[in-house]
């Protein structure tokens, strides 16, 4: 996934991005963070400073926690903050998310390698 014109990557602290300025990412669910988060502004759940603002705290509260800040660890703030604006915009509760959560972990447990995990 490359940065659009849509996108203003200005306004995300600390996004890794490559030599073009496209974002990096290390793994399959970073890049899907990163396209939930820009289809639920789309949507208008939320603007860009509002995000900005909440990925900011993110990084913030887990720096003040000891997080090492050597990158490895944005797209976990990066989805502790759309995970937050969610909850905070109504869009979806805590325990929604929870109970998600176990129910991927369940499927990916139960999903052969190789195979794509179905949700029931």
């Amino acid at each position: 996934m490359t940065a659009g014109a849509s996108i203003p990557v200005d306004l995300l602290p600390d996004l890794p991005c490559d030599e073009t300025a496209a974002p990096v990412f290390r793994a399959p669910w970073e890049a899907q963070a990163f396209a939930m988060a820009v289809a639920l502004h789309q949507q208008g759940l939320f603007t860009w400073p509002e995000w900005a603002a909440a990925l900011t705290a993110e990084i913030r509260r887990a720096q003040a926690e000891g997080d090492p800040d050597t990158g490895e660890t944005y797209y976990r703030h990066w989805l502790a903050a759309l995970e937050r604006l969610v909850i905070e915009k109504g869009a979806a509760s805590s325990h929604g998310l929870q109970d998600r959560a176990a129910a991927w972990d369940r499927a990916a447990r139960a999903t052969p390698h190789g195979q794509p995990i179905m949700l029931p």
